[in-house]
């Protein structure tokens, strides 16, 4: 049993047409270009910031303050506890949480200034996507309330716009995404090794950048093997596809508000105006795929 296996006919049964993970596969590799970016990866090693994880842990997590690594954990949720250990809370002392957003903020704009077209219009989809954003409710979802936080300058650009409002509502899907697996009684483990399964992430980029060891890989397998979740050959089973609809469907449903903000034609023309921004980036190079947020080109 190794991170490889995967479940080849599971993936069909963990990504539906529900507009709310449309309107995420649309906005996701937006949102990405800070994890690829070399711009990003410089601002942070400019700062001070050693390797790209510190930059990772350090600028996701910035609009919390100066959190330490037990929360970064329980909110990031896919990571080995060893992996946000050494990146914090040694990040705050070489820069604070202000400046490294600050960073964070200068270098995505000049990031998706250079990856996108030069004519991309991106002031209606900048709308649109706050308008969503506005909608959304944080209990219950800590990173998505301290993203929405953040305040721009009135003379920002729409690229910017569009990346912080993208990212409150990943954010947003994300902390429910964490609430739906808990509640079906996986933990950060075994949430990535079912996603790993379903043919969406390479589980070998999962237990490398998530920093697991193997053992601990296997030990996941093993457990879920018990749960009658996975096969002897670390494939989903019936059950297994049956529980990752299942968690899927609550994150779904768990990320309705901001479409019932927008409307459902509204969101039809955010999809329709984010994806081939979205298919650029991919196309490009910018945002890979496959990648380990098993995000798919739109």
């Amino acid at each position: 049993m190794t991170a490889e296996h995967t479940g080849p006919a599971a993936g069909a049964a963990t990504v539906d047409d529900h507009p709310a993970r449309r309107l995420w596969g649309a906005i996701e590799p937006i949102h990405a270009i800070c994890y690829f970016a070399p711009e990003v990866t410089a601002a942070g090693e400019e700062l001070g910031l050693k390797g790209w994880f510190m930059g990772y842990f350090a600028g996701r997590a910035a609009p919390l303050g100066a959190v330490g690594p037990d929360a970064v954990t329980a909110m990031f949720f896919g990571f080995a506890p060893s992996r946000a250990a050494r990146a914090l809370p040694d990040a705050w002392a070489i820069a604070t949480p202000e400046q490294v957003l600050a960073a964070r903020l200068a270098s995505v704009d000049r990031a998706l200034q250079a990856a996108l077209p030069a004519d991309a219009d991106l002031d209606r989809l900048a709308r649109l996507l706050e308008h969503a954003a506005a909608g959304c409710d944080f209990g219950g979802r800590p990173l998505a309330a301290a993203w929405s936080s953040v305040r721009l300058p009135e003379d920002a650009s729409p690229h910017l716009r569009v990346w912080l409002a993208a990212t409150v509502l990943r954010e947003h899907r994300g902390d429910g995404h964490v609430l739906a697996a808990v509640h079906h009684g996986l933990d950060g483990i075994q949430n990535s090794v079912t996603h790993a399964a379903t043919g969406l992430a390479p589980g070998e980029w999962l237990v490398t950048s998530r920093g697991w060891t193997e053992q601990q890989w296997e030990r996941a397998l093993v457990d879920l093997m018990g749960r009658g979740a996975l096969d002897t050959q670390g494939d989903l089973t019936d059950a297994g596809i049956a529980l990752r609809t299942s968690v899927e469907d609550a994150t779904n449903r768990l990320a309705s508000a901001p479409l019932r903000a927008l409307g459902e034609y509204a969101v039809e023309e955010a999809i329709a105006l984010a994806t081939p921004l979205a298919r650029h980036l991919v196309d490009t190079g910018a945002v890979p795929v496959p990648n380990p947020m098993g995000v798919p080109r739109p």
